[in-house]
């Protein structure tokens, strides 16, 4: 293994999924390179921690780049409005952030094909078009929420709003137009250090730390009845912004574009746990130190935004705290920027065939950057030409539809985990299939409350009980029945460690095409017609909320 490479080491693509020969050669990390024909055992800590250098950045990045803009305001809102009463939902996502990108991953370094590419072959244009719509519509939403969190630091750190969103556009956009995905991936995670500020505001802002302990891992629902809407509200947002669907999308195409195989799958694995505990700890520190900062005092309760985040810190802890918030506030909006807005363009890549990789220069991948370009300039116009208060609004809104639609995305990994033609020896085992229908189910539950909650403010928590006990039953009998259609035909697939080796799909267009039975047809369908109503649901609440009703 070597750590400085200025040439690629190439192979043919003839019995390759890959649809962009970009994707085939050395893997050129931010923190070091792997020879595509250093295929040497790594023995010993040296060569092993070497070897993780190098393959860190996907699973790191886009974990990171869930802290983003929308983070922080909605792990503001959670702090200042209820303390930290539900800091236990960001422990019960950890195993969903890990199940659901480990598949992902794994698709991405088997297949060698992008996520919405792989959807629109195997579920056709009918099916895969309502995935990747919802990731086009959802992902421009949230580029824009990452210009308004640059805004908000701007803003408090005395900065000049239009020059300040011009010059990070700019740098957005320049970043990634350098022709070398080395350089890029630098300044990735050079960005995704600068999330650790968080840290040091927590512990100069001394909050409880046993009283986040507690809360931590003992769940409590906060406000009382007629309040329980806002609080499913801010719930369904917390899940859409620690597991958003654009992570699903990034992720493969980002394995892909750095060359990862499943030769280097455990180290992939280390990566993305890395990302996790990064992600969790700045979250879990957001939510204390707001809640700290805002306890006894006018603000508790009152979330405004992001900005207004910073001056109560500062009040509380002093100015640097302030200051520091409002640089990590900025750093998060411009690391979410790029993952977002690279995940549109990769899609848009593979659903369209054009050539899209960070390798290539802007001569040879024009269609890629000219839509990578295009969003993030289209983000920071809507944000200058918008109000504030319209801009607010918006922020709380993409969480929450993220979260409503998170379902729909969880639904279609999973068929295509379960996909033999597609990952082979590589298919998910029961267990994974069991944990991810159970996570569909709890959001499924999640957005059902919070449709009951708007039609009926005054529900109580009896009766959300016996809704999460019918939607228990109606899983059990779903479950049921799939297990009942399977039993005898399946047989347990052996775990990739012992079969898989370096099994890699077949070319797309070798493989056949599954069927969907009217089951399966009927079963998406009803989903997305519920999600449909549940979204226009979230709509008004949000409206409702905005109105002050």
């Amino acid at each position: 293994m070597t750590t400085n490479v200025t040439l690629d080491s190439k192979v043919p693509a003839a019995r390759s999924a890959v649809l962009d020969d970009a994707h085939l050669g050395d893997i050129k990390g931010a923190l070091g390179t792997i020879r595509l024909d250093d295929t040497a055992d790594r023995k010993g800590l040296s060569a092993k921690l070497k070897t993780l250098l190098a393959i860190v950045g996907p699973g790191l990045i886009v974990m990171v780049g869930d802290n983003d803009a929308g983070a922080f305001s909605t792990y503001g809102q959670a702090g200042q409005n209820y303390g930290t009463h539900l800091l236990w939902t960001l422990l019960l996502l950890v195993p969903v952030l890990y199940v659901n990108q480990e598949m992902v991953l794994r698709l991405g370094a088997v297949t060698g094909v992008g996520h919405a590419r792989l959807i629109l072959e195997r579920f056709g244009k009918f099916w895969g078009a309502f995935s990747v719509i919802d990731l086009f519509l959802l992902n421009g939403l949230t580029l824009v929420t990452e210009f308004i969190g640059v805004t908000l630091a701007a803003g408090y750190l005395g900065l000049p709003k239009v020059a300040s969103v011009v010059l990070a556009a700019a740098v957005i956009i320049a970043s990634a137009f350098t022709g070398s995905f080395q350089r890029f991936e630098r300044i990735a995670v050079a960005l995704c250090a600068g999330s650790l500020l968080l840290v040091p505001i927590y512990f100069m802002v001394h909050p409880r730390t046993s009283q986040l302990a507690h809360d931590f891992v003992v769940p409590d629902m906060p406000g009382g009845t007629g309040q329980l809407a806002t609080v499913m509200l801010l719930i369904i947002s917390i899940v859409g912004t620690t597991v958003a669907p654009w992570q699903l999308f990034f992720q493969q195409s980002y394995v892909i574009d750095k060359r990862i195989t499943p030769r280097f799958m455990k180290y992939e694995k280390a990566d993305l746990w890395i990302g996790i505990v990064i992600v969790v700890v700045g979250a879990a520190a957001m939510m204390g130190f707001t809640a700290a900062a805002f306890a006894g005092t006018d603000g508790f309760g009152n979330f405004t935004d992001a900005g207004a985040v910073a001056k109560g810190l500062a009040d509380h802890g002093g100015k640097v705290v302030g200051v520091l918030f409002a640089i990590a506030l900025l750093d998060a909006s411009i690391i979410g920027a790029f993952a977002v807005s690279l995940s549109t363009a990769y899609a848009i890549g593979d659903v369209f065939g054009m050539k899209h990789s960070l390798h290539r220069g802007v001569g040879g991948a024009k269609g890629f950057y000219a839509v990578y370009a295009g969003l993030v300039c289209a983000a920071a116009a809507i944000v200058l030409a918008s109000s504030d208060h319209t801009l607010g609004l918006l922020t709380q809104g993409v969480q929450v539809l993220a979260g409503v639609l998170l379902p729909s995305a969880s639904v279609f990994l999973l068929l295509l985990c379960n996909d033999k033609q597609v990952l082979g020896p590589w298919s998910n085992g029961p267990k994974v299939n069991a944990f991810t229908s159970a996570v569909v189910g709890v959001l499924v539950t999640l957005s059902v409350i919070l449709t009951a909650s708007v039609l009926f403010p005054d529900i109580t928590s009896r009766q959300i009980l016996d809704i999460m006990a019918g939607c228990g039953v109606v899983g059990v009998l779903v479950a049921g029945f799939a297990f009942t259609r399977r039993f005898g035909t399946s047989t347990a697939a052996s775990s990739p460690s012992e079969a898989a080796g370096d099994w890699r799909m077949p070319p797309l267009e070798t493989l056949t095409r599954p069927v969907m039975s009217t089951g399966r047809k009927v079963g998406m369908g009803a989903l997305r017609g519920y999600l449909f109503i549940a979204l226009i649901l979230v709509v008004v609440k949000l409206v409702g909320t905005a109105l002050g009703h």
